[in-house]
């Protein structure tokens, strides 16, 4: 309850709420000391025997390890934590649609999604801060839509410049909803990875793909097109631009160059050490 109420700003809250209800059928009526290695390892040992992968047992024992911390450092609850031994994470690559798998999803989904997920494409916004996006967020003469800071991740505020197609999309919802941009049927919409977004899916043909990896997408297609890492960085709003690095691959033009240095090893090996290919042929042709 302590940890609740002191981080209670952040923007995981709900998250570490719905963890801690989890963790209370283990660590409940338990003595802080009584919390040892033994018993974080029964807690691992159910998380993965419930089916969850290595990365969502790990975030729960992250939050156990950072409590325990707090417990030791900051409220002097105890003279030491226990060591928590996080799982193995595979590192996986990052997922996202070429232009023509985007094209046929969006075919397949309900125009509602369609919206929403061709604004995600367009924008790189999270899933919540799409559903979330209200009237007064937008201002379509300027081209322009802004995340406040105590609605993103990272707690700071996010320009979000629209490109024509976002402008053009934001355009349709015009007079659906009162205060928020997407809507269905006259409600807001609360929620996207539905069972329409999931049949699209399947009927586009397209596998292992999360509402998520739009902006995955999005990032992408941008480091792509040449946009620079800080400038995605930005328009992202990642706290760190470690976070940006993971698409730094995608884009290798400024290695070109490099990679011609070492250019030459052509024409059944004639040409060697930067040896112009037509030279090597005639110097063979005069030996022989």
């Amino acid at each position: 309850m302590k940890w609740l109420k002191e981080q209670s700003h952040k923007a995981t809250a709900k998250e570490d709420k719905a963890k801690l209800r989890w963790l209370d059928t283990h660590l409940g009526g338990k003595e802080l000391d009584a919390i040892n290695r033994a018993l974080i390892d029964k807690i691992t040992d159910a998380k993965l025997a419930g089916g969850c992968s290595n990365a969502t047992v790990n975030r729960v024992l992250a939050l156990v390890r950072s409590i325990l911390r707090k417990c030791v450092r900051d409220w002097e609850w105890l003279d030491k934590a226990p060591a928590v031994r996080m799982l193995r994470e595979p590192k996986r690559r990052i997922r996202y649609l070429m232009r023509q798998e985007a094209q046929r999803l969006l075919a397949e989904l309900p125009q509602h999604l369609a919206d929403m997920a061709t604004f995600s494409l367009s924008t790189g916004l999270r899933a919540a801060n799409v559903t979330g996006l209200m009237w007064s967020q937008v201002d379509l003469d300027r081209r322009l839509a802004w995340i406040h800071p105590d609605q993103a991740k990272a707690r700071k505020a996010i320009p979000v410049p629209l490109n024509a197609e976002a402008v053009a999309v934001i355009a349709k919802q015009l007079g659906k909803h009162v205060t928020h941009v997407f809507s269905y049927q006259g409600s807001r919409i609360t929620q996207v990875s539905t069972k329409a977004w999931y049949s699209a899916l399947e009927r586009a043909g397209i596998e292992d793909f999360r509402w998520h990896d739009l902006r995955h997408t999005w990032a992408s297609w941008h480091v792509q097109g040449g946009t620079p890492l800080f400038v995605l960085q930005e328009m992202g709003g990642w706290a760190s631009v470690e976070m940006v690095r993971r698409y730094a691959h995608l884009a290798a033009d400024h290695l070109a160059p490099y990679a011609d240095r070492l250019g030459g090893l052509r024409d059944g090996g004639l040409a060697i050490h930067g040896t112009n290919p037509s030279q090597a042929v005639e110097r063979k042709e005069k030996s022989t």
